[in-house]
């Protein structure tokens, strides 16, 4: 029996940059910003297009990054939004080392990594948080 994954949406990612970037939060287009909430649940034929929490993560951080929702702050809430994603399905990569955070988010942002290279990150994250 797989447990269902809990996604955020729209209104958690603007609560989340409330509370990381104030209130307001810099929104420059609210169609992207839900546009990523709603990548992690993205299906096709059928078939989940992120099939682990890891994929889904990335891919949340990926679209959060690269896309720019924001007008400032988005590799921040980026990797916000992931972890608190993370955190929400019993993955927590909250003790993982500030520099390795920077690492993966600069790499994100540089284009450096794909989706799935992202996720094995996360993965390795939560697995080093494990034995810490």
């Amino acid at each position: 029996m797989t447990l269902a994954v809990e996604y955020l949406d729209a209104e958690d990612l603007l609560e989340l940059a409330r509370r990381l970037l104030g209130d307001p939060p810099p929104v420059r287009d609210l169609g992207l910003l839900g546009a990523a909430a709603a990548r992690p649940q993205a299906s096709a034929f059928g078939e989940d297009a992120y099939p682990d929490i890891y994929s889904k993560a990335g891919a949340l951080l990926h679209s959060i990054v690269s896309n720019h929702p924001l007008v400032d702050g988005n590799k921040r809430l980026g990797w916000l939004a992931a972890a608190v994603f993370l955190e929400l399905n019993a993955a927590s990569v909250s003790s993982v080392a500030n520099d390795d955070v920077y690492d993966l988010v600069m790499a994100v942002a540089t284009a450096a990594l794909s989706v799935e290279d992202i996720a094995g990150t996360l993965l390795l994250m939560y697995e080093q948080a494990l034995d810490s």
